[in-house]
């Protein structure tokens, strides 16, 4: 059922993955994810905790 629904939305398997890439200082961290579950945006731990105490 996945697939047929993907493919009558033109879905593909590279747009569903997550990659733990942070988008404020580009490195790798498994908290990216996580946060993005939780949040919203795609940040690692410590872009996360300096956004909290300077949101700027």
């Amino acid at each position: 059922m996945t697939k047929e629904y993907n493919q009558k939305k033109n879905y593909t398997d590279d747009e569903e993955k997550i990659d733990n890439i942070c988008e404020e200082c580009q490195k790798v961290d498994e908290s990216v994810s996580q946060n993005l579950i939780l949040s919203g945006y795609k940040l690692c731990k410590s872009c996360r905790i300096s956004k909290t105490l300077f949101p700027i």
